[in-house]
């Protein structure tokens, strides 16, 4: 009789005894498991493996589907092989990018092209990936020592950016992928089969093409493309700007680190920051006069605050006098707020605002008059009067930061030409290779951890919980309204991820290892593993990154 391993299943609540050595897939055929979308892996103690996982010691197993967003990540990253497949086979001496995230899709190049990418010819290669997943071919993950992986990618002459990245990882043994004999390298689990993969476009964007993906909430349908026009140029400016400095990804960046040059990415990272602050700030004061309000606007942990810090500096530069403002300072009671879906209070709603309140206080000091500010009691959810007045002289600016800063509902009685609307956002332009990317949400999620852990009581484990509601917030009330601004800041640091792992690393290790939360703090530290940690002795007092990690010169 065959020895015999007992796992949980959370799908069906039960246990089961399979043989040794029974792959994920066999268990959820056996087990005739309905989920609302196909599934796509599974979660294993916590930890996402791919369906050909085999078992062999007691498991909780929890099998997954595409709306989640680990399945999401599956689903894409499986997408991304097939359609750097379909290049390799098509145009041998191209090298496809796929560059970042926009537009709810992704932003692909494809590098040493000998001819213009054209309709026809995103046409083409669309009609090879979907005969890549009609014929239903396996995607076989393989594990070889590192120096033997190196010799594989070395003879793809499109792969050869993987060397950097393996030659810096520190690791004897490494994962790949492979489908017929075309290999890649993905951080994350895939697909075990191309016919898993059904939906997506391809689309001309630009000078490249985008890469559409089903939605997140409902994968039978696809994602529907937002041209982000600022949002790409600004993504254009920082790609430019790295290929530069010669670190087009991790493993390049490492290689400087290890040479001794992190202190001059440090210092020429932050005096980039400098200049747009001080750009910004001359935009504002060539409009003139008639400029009273600067609405500032992002998501969690994009570095609103400390940016509206650095540009009233710039603004006085410039000969105005700013006057900081929070739109925290307008919640409505505690009672008063709106309540979510699940009957929750809804902090992030544009109404947690007392609208009428600010607009009245906003077209009082167009006219010279003077207000009294409200504050806001969070321990308490009241509002009260602690006698702070406001009286915006000829030279004065009021600078305002919130999320809903770039919402026109937020100002509907006040003139359009007396604002001037700033979106800031953590657009991490530097990638793993050229297939994987960093997604800017996991730079920020990464501050937010820090920051709730060093300055806000709150862990990780807290944090992370959070983290889709604070998402399906910025989606809703923040990301529809970006384009409004009339200029864009990214406050990413070249460097910062490699500063964020020495303080991010200790935090996540003190999450639970049998909880949800598990399976996210599992995937950032594999993440953070690809960089080499720099110290933060060198970043300067007034960096946005000391928001998060201390020791800023600013007060908050």
């Amino acid at each position: 009789m065959e020895k015999q391993v007992t796992i949980y299943c959370k799908n069906t609540k039960s246990y089961h005894d399979y043989n040794l050595g029974t792959s994920l897939i066999e268990i959820f055929n056996d087990l005739k498991i309905e989920l609302k979308f196909q599934v796509v892996a599974a979660r294993v103690n916590y930890k996402v493996e791919d369906l050909n996982f085999l078992v062999y010691k007691p498991k909780d197993i929890e099998f997954i589907d595409s709306s989640v967003p680990s399945g999401m990540r599956v689903y894409v990253r499986s997408l991304s092989m097939v359609l750097a497949k379909a290049v390799s086979e098509l145009f041998p001496q191209a090298t496809l990018r796929i560059e970042h995230p926009i537009s709810k899709g992704y932003y692909c190049r494809l590098v040493n092209m000998d001819q213009k990418l054209t309709p026809e010819i995103i046409v083409q290669i669309k009609e090879r990936v979907n005969l890549i997943i009609a014929q239903a071919k396996r995607i076989v993950c393989e594990e070889k020592q590192t120096s033997e992986v190196k010799l594989l990618f070395a003879k793809q002459a499109q792969q050869k950016d993987k060397l950097t990245l393996f030659e810096t990882l520190g690791t004897p043994y490494c994962r790949f992928f492979r489908i017929d004999d075309f290999i890649d390298y993905y951080n994350g689990v895939l697909l075990p089969s191309t016919d898993y993969l059904g939906l997506y476009d391809l689309v001309e964007y630009y000078d490249g093409l985008l890469l559409m993906v089903p939605n997140r909430d409902n994968p039978y349908v696809l994602e529907e493309a937002v041209l982000l026009p600022k949002m790409f140029d600004i993504f254009k400016e920082y790609v430019g700007w790295n290929k530069i400095m010669n670190l087009n990804n991790v493993g390049e960046f490492n290689i400087a680190c290890r040479n001794n040059q992190s202190f001059n990415l440090i210092k020429v990272s932050e005096a980039l920051h400098e200049k747009k602050v001080a750009s910004i700030a001359d935009m504002i004061s060539e409009r003139g006069e008639k400029i009273r309000f600067v609405l500032i606007s992002g998501p969690s942990s994009s570095g609103k605050t400390t940016f509206s810090k650095r540009l009233s500096i710039q603004l006085m530069v410039s000969g105005l006098k700013p006057v900081v403002l929070s739109l925290d300072n307008y919640f409505v009671n505690r009672e008063d707020t709106p309540l979510d879906e699940n009957g929750e209070w809804d902090f992030e709603n544009l109404y947690a605002l007392d609208l009428p309140l600010f607009n009245q206080h906003l077209k009082q000091l167009l006219n010279g008059e003077e207000i009294e500010i409200p504050a806001f009691n969070f321990e308490d959810g009241k509002r009260y009067s602690n006698g702070d007045k406001l009286q915006l002289k000829e030279d004065s600016i009021l600078v305002m930061e919130g999320i809903h800063a770039l919402n026109p509902e937020l100002i509907l009685d006040v003139p359009p030409e007396t604002t001037f609307k700033i979106y800031v956002s953590a657009l991490t332009t530097i990638s793993i290779d050229q297939h994987n990317w960093i997604p800017t949400a996991d730079t920020r999620l990464l501050r937010r951890i820090i920051r709730d852990y060093r300055f806000r009581n709150y862990s990780a484990r807290e944090t992370i919980a959070r983290w889709p509601s604070v998402r399906r917030g910025e989606e809703k009330w923040i990301y529809p309204y970006q384009e409004n601004a009339d200029v864009m800041f990214n406050s990413a640091l070249l460097f910062e991820l490699a500063v964020l792992k020495r303080h991010a690393e200790p935090i996540l290790a003190e999450v639970p290892k049998y909880c949800d939360e598990y399976t996210e703090t599992h995937r950032l530290l594999k993440f953070l593993n690809y960089f080499v940690p720099i110290h933060d002795r060198e970043i300067p007092p007034t960096s946005l990154l000391r928001e998060f990690v201390g020791g800023s010169s600013f007060r908050y």
